[in-house]
């Protein structure tokens, strides 16, 4: 279980290009409590990787395009 997003990452999420798969990813584990160690660990990236993903800061690499994809849908079907 998450310990929850602070509002500043949530702000900059929402102000993010939604474009950007790291802010797609963001949004949807937000919305889902899905924590930022879970997509770290299930990605094989950094917990700062993460954050700078769902923040906008940065955009993933085309390597990881794909994994956030299945990510996101391997989480969708949880519901």
């Amino acid at each position: 279980m998450s310990q929850g997003y602070s509002m500043n990452l949530v702000y900059a999420n929402r102000k993010a290009d939604i474009k950007n798969p790291g802010v797609a990813l963001g949004r949807h584990c937000i919305t889902n409590d899905i924590s930022v160690l879970s997509v770290a660990e299930g990605l094989g990236v950094s917990r700062m990787t993460v954050y700078n993903w769902f923040s906008g800061a940065f955009w993933p690499n085309e390597t990881h395009h794909e994994a956030i994809e299945r990510f996101i849908k391997r989480h969708r079907r949880r519901k």
